[in-house]
């Protein structure tokens, strides 16, 4: 792909969505998301916050183990981080949870005092279906009792938003988070000009859209994204397809070993119904004492 051959941009690609989202000139459109992401009140949206990780140079963009999330500081101490997952890599939970949690403890060092940690806030916004079983396209998870649902800590909260759930694009979005899910889903024309004309911080996700396309190093910077994505995509569908190819072969292997096994336990038993002894069974089928005791068990029980 040509720096001049960019038409559409892939908003859920790591560099656009940080640049989108992550960058200073971009806060409007970050504000804008996080209000309608963590669904809070019109008296309590976020007017201001800090922006902790800005840097997006061309060295750690060619790193293959990138990660662009964006992590911003709001008034009142509490850590937002944000992250994209295009593909799914597999223990997702894990990870999350992972990243949550060195997020959390990083706030203070060894021998301060816990109660400088603040609330921590995962936001993780997926270009595939995770919750196979289940049509709602956004969940939100903290700590409660199991019993009585009562919230152990409001320290902890995690959202995550599956944007291909959404299974009908159109401009009559729900609610504010349901347009910017729209948007994430790489819509345009005259569906995104309408949602783009009462939602002010998506028209500013969009001009910067437009930024990313005319500026040379903008694009090049996409691009590497880009590449680095579609190679990891490979990866991990060829690694998909040498596990399958391992578990066929495994499993006639297995069914070879247990045919035989079969087999062996079928002559083991016919020498137990003869009475032979386990010193003479042991010479002719190479079975431990414990092995063949096993096996006559296994005679008792058939005959009980």
């Amino acid at each position: 792909m040509q720096l001049s051959e960019i038409r559409k941009i892939n908003r859920l690609n790591d560099y656009a969505f940080k640049r989108i989202l992550g960058s200073e000139d971009g806060k409007e459109a970050l504000l804008g998301f996080l209000n309608a992401a963590l669904k809070l009140p019109s008296n309590e949206e976020l007017l201001d916050l800090e922006l902790l990780n800005k840097e997006l140079s061309p060295e750690y963009l060619l790193g293959k183990a990138a990660r662009l999330d964006i992590l911003a500081k709001m008034a009142d101490g509490t850590l937002i981080n944000i992250e994209v997952q295009i593909a799914d890599e597999y223990n997702l939970e894990q990870r999350i949870l992972y990243y949550w949690a060195r997020l959390y403890s990083e706030q203070i060092n060894s021998g301060e005092s816990h109660q400088k940690l603040k609330k921590t806030i995962s936001i993780v916004v997926l270009g595939f279906n995770w919750f196979k079983f289940d049509d709602r396209y956004y969940r939100s998870f903290q700590i409660r009792d199991m019993q009585t649902n009562e919230l152990f800590s409001d320290l902890l909260e995690i959202h995550i938003m599956e944007v291909k759930k959404l299974k009908e694009i159109t401009a009559q979005g729900k609610d504010k988070l349901m347009d910017w899910l729209i948007f994430f889903n790489n819509i345009g024309g005259d569906v995104m000009e309408e949602i783009a004309n009462r939602n002010p911080a998506i028209r500013k996700a969009i001009s910067i859209e437009e930024i990313i396309k005319k500026d040379a190093n903008e694009r090049r910077l996409y691009l590497l994204q880009e590449k680095a994505r579609m190679e990891r995509e490979s990866s991990l569908k060829g690694a998909e397809a040498k596990g399958e190819s391992r578990g066929r072969e495994e499993g006639r292997e297995e069914g070879r070993e247990e045919g035989a096994t079969e087999k062996q336990r079928e002559i083991v038993l016919n020498m137990l119904k003869s009475n032979l002894t386990f010193p003479l069974i042991q010479q002719v089928t190479g079975l431990s004492q414990k092995e063949i005791e096993q096996l006559a068990k296994t005679k008792t029980k058939l005959h009980a």
